[in-house]
């Protein structure tokens, strides 16, 4: 299996020393946790909305990164807009969780030399340990195969 929390030290040291972590990840969910600590704090005593962003997009991102490895091909990822709400304080343990693998696989299925290019708007919840939603992301990622 890839580490993805290796592949996080070297390749987005910011989330890393922000405490973002993969906790799961499976063919059709990606789960991301942060604590709320010293580095990642904002001045109102919860976590910085960059770093709950940074694990959400990770959440998405890894989704189709992963289906990008098991099927041994090249695509480009972008993500062209996203959107999120917040609803209350992150504090504690925040778990970020997107549960789109299903609608990833399809969109890869469309993905072929007619139409090498696609987009697909995936969510994650950051869900506290209480089971409280504190913040919601939107993501649309574009991909493109290449040949």
């Amino acid at each position: 299996m890839f580490n993805y929390n290796f592949f996080l030290f070297f390749n987005l040291p910011s989330a890393y020393w922000s405490g973002v972590r993969v906790k799961f990840i499976d063919d059709k969910t990606c789960l991301v946790k942060v604590r709320h600590n010293w580095f990642n704090k904002n001045p109102y005593k919860s976590i910085f909305w960059a770093v709950q962003g940074m694990s959400a997009e990770l959440s998405t991102g890894l989704l189709l990164n992963q289906e990008i490895r098991n099927r041994k091909i090249k695509v480009s990822m972008l993500v062209i807009s996203n959107s999120s709400k917040f609803f209350k304080k992150a504090v504690g343990k925040i778990i970020f969780n997107c549960n789109q693998g299903s609608e990833v696989k399809k969109i890869f299925d469309k993905l072929d030399e007619n139409k090498p290019t696609n987009k697909i708007v995936l969510f994650s919840n950051g869900i506290d340990e209480a089971g409280d939603v504190v913040s919601e992301f939107k993501f649309e990622w574009s991909l493109k195969r290449k040949f």
